[in-house]
């Protein structure tokens, strides 16, 4: 007989309490699965106050409170009972799902796996209900609902073998309280663990709920952000890099108000930095997507953590661009240890050169090259890489990081719902942001004066940032300069790059450079991009050559060109112990101000911060 058959058995319908333990074991994974159903219904039912006392890690018991509408007291077998729910009633409104819970098992699925009692009361019932068991009776309790849930999993022995020790699991149980609580900071937050107080949050804005559970260096490097384009808004917080983990655990993204794990909104918003964050850093953001319900399915996850967008492709670039130019748009223009982002007018003015004169007469050889904006760099165009579910690249669309809003309404059937509303702050119109050079540290930083305070400058950072931006914009708009050396410089070459030179002319010239095999093993480089006219020609030669023999000449043009034009700015940059007249150093100043992402270096370091007069004045004990 073989062991791995089992005996014939005629098809039978299951017995209701297989059924719902079955069902359980998709709803109820864990106890933090109950405090997410609980929470939520809590909310649906219009809840300003929620309590929850765990005990045990919610394995022992899980109590949560709240001064909602209530149930009333002829409903109370059907809340307890399977698919039956208050919030949808027709195939048109489950298409159309405006609440957190409608599935209409979560009560049954827990009631199935625990003991479970129910006690709600309506506003006005003259006292509250209480069913147990099964059994409706009178109780005393105030207006709302309080859902008592004892012993997990007493009935399923094996279950509660696969749950984690109690820390671990009531760790999931708060996690689940603080996403939620982040959603909805018009409603008051306790949680209470073996009767010890852990987290309390009173009704308040986002901005503070926020910065109360991500805590301090997220609320001190983080970037307002609220885009709208035809039935999309975006909203919420993006951490600048210096608010960056290694783990990626402080990434909260919201769909109607439903807390998300999405591939395709992660994937746009780590696409939105991949210019100002990279290694195995992680960003930070607290981020809300409002859509019209028809155009978003939430019911293809048991425990609705999963969603499923109708038109994805205009989602995921919607999403990218919105992150994309709150982080863009915040070159120096502000005063702060984090620099707040300008308006879109103001930094189209700076960008354009008008906002910020060239002082007459004091411009040098090395700052010659910021005197005027390069007729090839355009910062309002730039496009940045992005790819939709598919992986395919989008940078085709011609959407860039500065593009009107009202662009993207037009993927949109409502397109005159397209309004641009970033968060901004205007530019100072009596002095320069970052103020004007005193004098050079140890060749390595800027000492500059604004009207806050001391301004401290990595030079060679920031000059590597705007290198990357004028080499990225030039290459985007394929009118890379071109500078003809008046000597070519020839250096020795092995067959390989003498291979690649002959292969890729296309992929050279996109990239500025002239190059020629004169001999088996000679290469000539004839000319180079302007922008990089000062660096040594026979280095940046030799690391473009490495990259197109290592990736191939579309994808250095495509998924390596980042990382390609980083390198090639660093070569360029200039280097610490330069010794810079204070002429060259306001030019150096003017041009970070005029740079796109210029807050940081390709490696999401930051390039400048502020010292404010109050913290000098802390520092030698001024006014104590």
């Amino acid at each position: 007989m073989n062991p791995n058959s089992s005996p014939y058995r005629p098809i039978q319908a299951l017995p209701d309490n297989l059924i719902s333990q079955i069902a359980a074991g998709e709803v109820v994974e864990r106890p933090s699965a109950v405090v997410k159903e609980v929470l939520e219904n809590a909310l649906d039912a219009g809840a300003s106050s929620i309590t929850i006392r765990l005990e045990e890690g919610g394995v022992k018991r899980i109590a949560i409170s709240d001064n909602g509408r209530g149930i009333p007291q002829e409903q109370l077998p059907l809340a307890v009972a399977r698919h039956a729910t208050s919030k949808i009633a027709s195939l048109t409104e489950l298409e159309n799902v405006a609440t957190l819970g409608f599935r209409g098992e979560a009560l049954a699925s827990i009631a199935s796996v625990s003991l479970l009692t129910l006690t709600t009361r309506t506003a006005d019932a003259p006292h509250a209900w209480q069913i147990e068991n099964g059994k409706v009776s009178p109780a005393s309790g105030a207006p709302g609902t309080t859902v008592d849930v004892q012993d997990l999993y007493y009935n399923t022995p094996a279950r509660r073998k696969f749950l984690k020790s109690e820390q671990t699991e009531f760790g999931h149980c708060a996690e689940v309280v603080r996403r939620i609580a982040l959603a909805r900071p018009d409603v008051s937050f306790s949680l209470t663990h073996n009767g010890k107080a852990v987290d309390h949050w009173n009704v308040s804005a986002i901005d503070k709920r926020s910065a109360q559970i991500l805590g301090d260096a997220f609320s001190s490097a983080r970037l307002p952000l609220d885009e709208s384009a035809g039935p999309l808004r975006l909203h919420g917080f993006v951490g600048l890099p210096t608010a960056s983990k290694a783990r990626a655990d402080a990434q909260f993204f919201y769909v109607n108000g439903r807390f998300v794990r999405d591939k395709l909104l992660t994937h746009a918003v780590r696409a939105a930095y991949q210019d100002v964050l990279h290694g195995d850093r992680y960003p930070s953001y607290v981020l809300a997507l409002d859509l019209d319900p028809a155009l978003v399915d939430v019911n293809v996850h048991p425990s609705k953590i999963e969603v499923r967008f109708r038109d994805s492709r205009a989602v995921h670039q919607f999403v990218f661009h919105a992150v994309s130019r709150a982080l863009a748009l915040t070159s120096a223009t502000a005063f702060g240890t984090v620099p707040a982002p300008a308006t879109a007018a103001s930094a189209s003015s700076v960008l354009a050169g008008k906002a910020i004169p060239w002082i007459a007469g004091e411009q040098t050889t090395f700052a010659a090259q910021f005197a005027t904006p390069s007729p090839y760099t355009n910062a309002g165009n730039s496009t940045p890489n992005a790819y939709d579910q598919w992986g395919r690249n989008q940078t085709g669309s011609g959407n860039g990081v500065a593009q009107n809003l009202q662009s993207y309404g037009a993927m949109f059937s409502d397109s005159s719902r397209a309004e641009n509303a970033v968060p901004t702050q205007a530019l100072p119109e009596d002095e320069h942001p970052l103020g004007f050079a005193l004098a050079q540290l140890h060749g390595v930083y800027v000492l500059a004066q604004n009207s806050k305070g001391l301004v401290l400058v990595d030079m060679h950072a920031a000059h590597e940032r705007i290198l990357y931006e004028q080499l990225k914009n030039a290459l985007d708009e394929n009118a890379m300069p071109v500078q003809p050396m008046l000597i070519p410089v020839t250096f020795y070459a092995d067959a390989i790059e003498v291979g690649t030179v002959e292969e890729h002319q296309d992929t050279l010239k996109a990239l500025g450079f002239d190059m020629a095999a004169i001999s088996p093993t000679t290469l000539a480089v004839r000319a180079v991009p302007a922008l990089l006219k000062n660096a040594d020609a026979q280095s940046l030669a030799r690391d473009v050559l490495r990259e197109v023999r290592e990736f191939g000449g579309s994808r250095v043009l495509i998924d390596r060109r980042n990382e390609l034009l980083g390198t090639l700015a660093c070569h360029t940059a200039v280097r610490a112990n330069r010794s810079l007249t204070v002429p060259e150093m306001n030019a150096l100043l003017r041009q970070m101000e005029q740079t796109e992402r210029a807050d940081q270096c390709n490696h999401g370091r930051p390039t400048w911060v502020q010292l404010g007069l109050n913290d000098l004045d802390k520092m030698f004990l001024r006014g104590q």
